[in-house]
């Protein structure tokens, strides 16, 4: 979500395990030798910063020291993180600075192992989207007025927005590949933020009914183009929809892994809590296969 939407949204909406050291990353990653270490690099927006959710580490990018790159550096053997994460990035701010965040690639380099990156959302729009569609259930809270709406013109906004962005996320990762020629690239999917069955819970999440299947659907659209963009690109993509379904912002608090858009625990609206940041991370551990504790 652009940042400025995101503060915005958190005041208005608001309104209305640990992880500890195991195993190391697989060969695909080289070691520097006796006494060095893994470099592991963040890349990514707010679903990787982690807004709001305790303790933020910088002010300008909404940076959680409990976001899933902080989680998973836990767990690999004599590694270090440089999370450049920053809440409203687009594929734009892989070449240009953020605030006072510098380019994101700028902390890709030669001696980089490990990247993980989860872009493409703010290209595609979420937090306009998600504002809209709240905004028009009023006019038809029943049908599906959201979708109407990005269909107006006979073509779905929504799936060109998708189709527009790829090449965006296939040129960072080409980017990438050029800056860190042998470093392992894992690119990480958006987790499951509405009911999966397409069945909403109006008026706690407030898109009118016809329009979450619609929206579940957009979501999964962008997380189809980012698998076929890692393909692709020889990276590696994590699939963190599947593990997350059933903890979408629908459900009841402990048992949601998305905030709605009124957040009861520390996080943005329509994104990851505590919680969520945990899925991730395990999701990202497994395509990693790093050993987890049990339970």
């Amino acid at each position: 979500m652009r940042r400025r939407t995101l503060v915005r949204g958190v005041a208005a909406l608001g309104a209305t395990v640990a992880l500890t050291a195991g195993s190391a990353i697989p060969a695909a990653a080289h070691d520097h030798g006796p006494g060095g270490g893994r470099s592991y690099v963040a890349l990514g927006d707010s679903y990787t910063a982690g807004p709001l959710i305790p303790v933020q580490t910088d002010a300008n990018c909404l940076r959680s020291s409990s976001n899933y790159p902080s989680l998973v550096v836990q767990r690999l053997a004599r590694a270090t993180l440089t999370d450049v994460s920053c809440s409203g990035a687009t594929t734009k701010e892989m070449w240009q600075a953020q605030g006072t965040n510098p380019p994101q690639l700028d902390a890709v380099t030669r001696a980089t192992d490990l990247v993980t990156l989860q872009i493409g959302g703010n290209d595609v729009g979420f937090g306009s989207i998600i504002a809209t569609c709240a905004g028009v259930a009023a006019t038809d809270p029943t049908g599906s007025p959201c979708r109407a709406h990005y269909n107006a013109s006979g073509t779905d906004q929504l799936q060109t927005n998708i189709r527009d962005t790829a090449p965006k996320v296939a040129a960072v990762l080409a980017g990438i590949h050029k800056r860190a020629p042998h470093a392992r690239v894992v690119v990480v999917g958006y987790p499951d933020l509405l009911p999966d069955s397409g069945v909403g819970c109006r008026p706690s999440v407030p898109f009118a009914d016809g329009d979450f299947a619609y929206l579940r659907d957009t979501e999964k659209g962008v997380n189809a183009m980012l698998a076929r963009q890692a393909r692709a690109a020889h990276a590696t993509y994590v699939d963190t929809y599947t593990p997350t379904i059933g903890h979408d912002m629908c459900q009841t608090p402990g048992v949601r892994w998305i905030e709605p858009l009124t957040p009861a625990s520390p996080a943005a609206p329509a994104h990851p809590n505590a919680l969520g940041e945990q899925a991730m991370a395990a999701a990202v551990l497994d395509r990693l296969c790093v050993r987890q504790p049990a339970g």
